[in-house]
């Protein structure tokens, strides 16, 4: 009987670390359903993906159209103190490149972001960006390679490349709204396939 109670508490603890799971998605545009109907972004998928995969967890977008990895670094410590997430997604640097920022600054920004995450318990998962061909070679080599850098120097989880499939194709002009910059409706479906596997492994 003393076994089989210690089983029983064992798999209630578990479902209780199960149903206190919270993902939170610290990101830009990209994660703000810019131009989209309300509940058709990646975020909105995802979480209809967890109840699809009866994965008990809370997802909060605290993602603002236009932010930057300063504004997110800026945005996060109240944010980990008010949810207590398990898992901190980062969307971050898209605008810092738009913007001309120095990548040695959205760098200390997304590892300070890594780091204060980690400080309050949670795991992270960085979402790499890449730019386009026209702001050269050398600088959109050195852009990925900031958070492939970020991600190794603090031991986080990472998605080389957050519209991988939809920015890097061919065609790729069909899955942008008219801007160039936000995918459509139809590219969130990819766009969470891309984060989706990371996140399953991230919360089991």
């Amino acid at each position: 009987m003393a076994g089989n109670n210690r089983a029983i508490a064992a798999v209630q603890s578990g479902s209780l670390r199960q149903r206190d799971n919270k993902i939170l998605v610290v990101g830009d545009s990209l994660s703000a359903e810019y131009g989209l109907r309300r509940g058709s972004g990646w975020v909105a998928l995802l979480e209809k993906k967890l109840i699809d995969e009866k994965m008990a967890a809370t997802v909060i977008n605290a993602s603002i159209s236009g932010d930057t990895t300063s504004g997110g670094r800026q945005r996060l410590p109240p944010l980990l103190a008010q949810h207590l997430p398990t898992l901190v997604v980062i969307e971050l640097g898209g605008n810092d490149a738009l913007r001309g920022l120095p990548l040695d600054m959205t760098q200390k920004n997304l590892s300070n972001m890594a780091q204060a995450a980690k400080k309050a318990g949670a795991n992270v998962l960085l979402l790499g960006m890449q730019v386009p061909p026209n702001y050269g070679r050398d600088y959109g080599k050195r852009f990925a390679e900031v958070f492939a850098e970020v991600a190794r120097a603090n031991k986080v989880a990472l998605v080389p490349f957050f519209l991988e499939g939809i920015a890097d194709v061919p065609d790729s002009l069909k899955w942008f709204q008219a801007d160039r910059i936000h995918p459509v409706e139809a590219a969130h479906p990819l766009i969470l396939a891309n984060v989706w596997p990371a996140i399953k492994k991230a919360l089991s």
